[in-house]
């Protein structure tokens, strides 16, 4: 991957109060992208090589459908182009995108949690973030198109990276990239966030007290944590550890009660601490489609009974809290 293609961003960077970190992020990433990097890079760069020209139009963040939107119309020929390079990036997991009238309908319903959380977090206008395992930057274009200044993303998934570049190449954002690193790979001392997200990362982390001590520190004085997870709907403080697998996920380590996971984040420090959102995860919001031909959350429930996993835990349930950082 030509490293070249970060640098818009990097620039943008570099006026910021993160452009300390400017060089160090460019270390990391040409350490992760290098020799070895992923076998199938090759085929998901050339996917991207083999995007057809769009003609111009109106640039959409601020809609669930974030995209390229014109009144001109592409042809047959330029749409199917379009349609099997991106297929060529498969699997899509979050989304919805739409470019000339190609529609990216992505395993997740993205915009719906986009829903539950926009109008309940500090206004994003003139905003540092951060969007700790972004996955291909849905979000992070939703959050520029809330105001944010600048938005850094980072996932160490190289083809949700390859996907992010991909849109963006009609787009043309310079002021948000995902960059191909976890939060272990950031420099050690970075520092002065005004928000930053982590979502659908806790449950990931076989350390979930430490991850949330990394957020605050990333973080300035009185920014904000935007921190969505899985959770048990019980009340008081209880958590499940699952033995094995949970809806056929193997590296779910912790499932808190929303009253545990308060908890969690006032003993590392955080204040302020407030639930936005709580919400079991339907299969309308989460679903198998042409652009996620693999098994999604149906194919994970008992049959017989949807509101337990194939494992016999209860059905995903998904929470939205938000902290500050004294």
């Amino acid at each position: 991957m030509d490293l070249r293609i970060f640098q818009p961003f990097l620039e943008q960077l570099s006026r910021t109060p993160l452009a300390p970190w400017r060089a160090d992020l460019a270390k990391a990433v040409e350490r992760r992208l290098g020799p070895g990097a992923h076998g199938d890079l090759p085929r998901w760069e050339a996917a991207v090589a083999a995007l057809p020209e769009l003609p111009g139009g109106s640039v959409t963040l601020d809609q669930p459908c974030v995209g390229l939107c014109s009144a001109a119309s592409v042809d047959a020929a330029t749409e199917s182009r379009l349609r099997d390079a991106l297929m060529g990036l498969h699997p899509w997991r979050k989304g919805p995108f739409c470019l000339h009238g190609v529609r990216i309908d992505t395993e997740w319903r993205s915009d719906l949690k986009w829903d539950r959380l926009a109008g309940a977090i500090s206004p994003l206008d003139g905003r540092l973030v951060l969007d700790v395992g972004c996955g291909n930057g849905y979000h992070a274009w939703r959050m520029l198109g809330a105001g944010a200044e600048l938005i850094l993303g980072v996932d160490p998934t190289l083809v949700f990276v390859v996907q992010f570049q991909a849109i963006n190449a009609y787009l043309g954002q310079d002021r948000l990239s995902v960059l191909p690193l976890g939060i272990e790979d950031l420099p050690g001392d970075l520092t002065g966030l005004d928000t930053v997200f982590s979502m659908g990362v806790l449950y990931h982390r076989r350390s979930p007290m430490d991850h949330l001590a990394e957020l605050q520190r990333l973080l300035r004085p009185g920014g904000e944590l935007v921190l969505e997870t899985l959770v048990l709907e019980d009340s008081g403080q209880q958590l499940l550890v699952p033995p094995g697998r949970y809806a056929s996920m193997r590296n779910v380590w912790f499932i808190p009660t929303v009253d545990a996971l308060a908890v969690w984040l006032r003993r590392c420090g955080f204040k302020g601490v407030e639930v936005v959102d709580v919400t079991r995860t339907s299969v309308q919001e989460q679903r198998a489609t042409d652009w996620m031909r693999f098994q999604s959350l149906a194919d994970h429930l008992d049959p017989q009974d949807p509101s337990r996993t194939l494992e016999g835990h209860p059905a995903p349930t998904r929470a939205i809290l938000i902290a500050t950082k004294p």
